[in-house]
């Protein structure tokens, strides 16, 4: 059984190093391609140790954090997300944005995924957040890396109610696997009533 349970922020803290582990090791996969290092992920996780609103979900296995979702307060997060929520008309201080859900393979299937999302929407609701919000890159159906037989993520998303936000793109920059240097990606807003 693994513990599933929201971190203290002295535990946040302390974890740090660890999600950064999670974070370069599942979106090194397809669709995020992320080659990874610890140079961006300490200035994009920064926010985390900083904010007093921040959440980080782990799922334990022993005491290996082996999955973690993150969620914070739109304003601690960056602005190439806030901007177009604005755009589409939301206010950015109404916005749980939530950030990431990491798990290794060999843990999925096991109810990690639906507890990440409750967890996050809960601590959202506690804030008096209107909406929930998180981005998925976008990558072209026939992009080279992609595995065969590769089905995205977005009927599990209908599923736990996000809907896709018309006409809101943002970009975000990462290093893909096999580049000298970091592009931005178009990445898709989903958004959910709290």
């Amino acid at each position: 059984m693994l513990d599933i349970r929201r971190l203290a922020p002295d535990e946040i803290r302390a974890r740090l190093d660890d999600l950064a582990d999670l974070r370069i090791r599942v979106f090194r996969a397809f669709p995020y391609l992320y080659d990874g290092d610890r140079a961006y992920e300490a200035r994009y996780l920064a926010p985390y140790a900083e904010s007093t609103e921040a959440v980080v979900v782990g799922a334990f296995d022993g005491q290996t954090l082996v999955g973690a979702a993150t969620a914070t307060p739109m304003e601690d997060h960056a602005d190439d997300f806030a901007v177009p929520l604005a755009t589409a008309g939301l206010d950015p201080a109404s916005v749980w944005y939530c950030a990431e859900s990491v798990l290794l393979p060999d843990y999925r299937g096991q109810g990690v995924y639906p507890a990440f999302f409750q967890q996050r929407e809960a601590a959202g609701r506690a804030l008096s957040r209107q909406w929930s919000v998180f981005c998925a890159v976008i990558r072209s159906d026939d992009h080279p890396a992609r595995p065969e037989g590769y089905r995205p993520l977005d009927e599990v998303w209908r599923r736990y109610g996000y809907a896709l936000l018309d006409g809101a793109t943002a970009r975000f920059p990462w290093r893909d696997i096999g580049d000298e240097g970091e592009t931005e990606k178009p990445m898709r807003l989903w958004l959910k009533r709290l």
